[in-house]
């Protein structure tokens, strides 16, 4: 599934999602144990940020200013009215390119939508944003393929490459894997954080 037509998909449901979503503590264990590993530095990225809330509110409180990426017009509306001092784009990591490196990248439930050609090289560019020094969380799935599900309505498209590939990419890319975890089982659902050395 292209990424515009996931973002129409989101758009449809943005108000659901924020009002679902603003004061939930799903993966906010995640996100605080990413930062603990954090050695400094003040500029993060989070890729598929919706319509912000309880991420970006932690990642300010911990002295971060955050730019935020997502495909889906509305929800990034709602980054934008939910956090002014922030900065949130209507953009495909896939295609979005941009000169800045940060030291703190989460991309939490999001490239997991991304096309099954494009894993590896979203992968690759989130680490090559990363600052030395910088720290890296995000979600993929278990399972090597692609698959779609219902929800709300609506179909949904996934796709990963798995556990070993995902490993073997952030390596090869000189990051160190700090943390990596099944934290839904037996949902396949796995997230990792890692480091680019100094």
């Amino acid at each position: 599934m292209q990424p515009s037509k996931l973002g129409e998909k989101y758009d449809k449901i943005a108000q659901w999602w924020h009002d679902r979503h603003e004061q939930s503590s799903y993966g906010v264990s995640q996100l605080e144990r990413a930062i603990e590993y954090a050695s400094g530095g003040t500029k993060a990225l989070d890729v598929g940020c919706g319509a912000g809330g309880r991420f970006i509110r932690i990642l300010q409180d911990h002295g971060f200013s955050v730019t935020g990426l997502d495909v889906s017009e509305e929800m990034i509306k709602l980054a934008r009215r939910n956090h002014p001092e922030h900065t949130f784009l209507h953009q495909d990591i896939c295609a979005w390119e941009t000169e800045e490196t940060f030291d703190f990248i989460v991309a939490w439930d999001s490239i997991f939508h991304l096309p099954l050609a494009m894993q590896k090289p979203v992968l690759s560019k989130l680490c090559r944003l990363l600052k030395k020094g910088g720290v890296l969380i995000y979600t993929f799935g278990n399972a090597e393929g692609e698959h779609t599900d219902q929800w709300l309505d609506d179909t949904f498209y996934y796709s990963s490459i798995g556990i070993n590939e995902n490993m073997r990419l952030l390596m090869d890319k000189g990051l160190s894997i700090l943390h990596l975890e099944l934290d839904q089982y037996p949902e396949k659902h796995v997230y990792t954080i890692a480091t680019k050395p100094l």
